[in-house]
């Protein structure tokens, strides 16, 4: 007799990940940091932030900050658009159990923040 798979109970969260400068980290030479925003797989958001971090870290880049987003069905309902590319990443990433980076935006100056305007 066959054994039933249980159904996985792995989410895809949404989160922007802040990294400082490190040595070898691939960010262009005159920026101070970047902003990431991360498709991660987890059980919970708890889940997803630990294994983005450690990626990232593999990866020889300084995560700072982790700020979460939640999941798709939470994203939609409060009203955030999500284009077909981004529900893309966001099934690569459940179907692969992985950490996507779908976006990186280097910062330049001391305060990331207050440069964009």
């Amino acid at each position: 007799m066959a054994e039933k798979k249980k159904p996985s109970r792995q989410q895809v969260f949404t989160l922007v990940v802040q990294i400082g400068r490190k040595e070898g980290d691939g960010l262009p030479a005159k920026a101070t940091g970047a902003g990431l925003v991360v498709f991660a797989s987890g059980i919970d958001e708890a889940e997803a932030v630990r294994e983005t971090v450690a990626v990232l870290k593999q990866a020889d880049t300084a995560p700072l900050d982790v700020t979460g987003y939640g999941t798709l069905a939470e994203r939609e309902a409060e009203g955030h658009e999500i284009g077909e590319d981004e529900r893309a990443l966001m099934q690569r990433a459940l179907d692969e159990n992985a950490v996507i980076i779908a976006q990186m935006e280097p910062f330049y100056g001391t305060h990331p923040e207050t440069d964009a305007d």
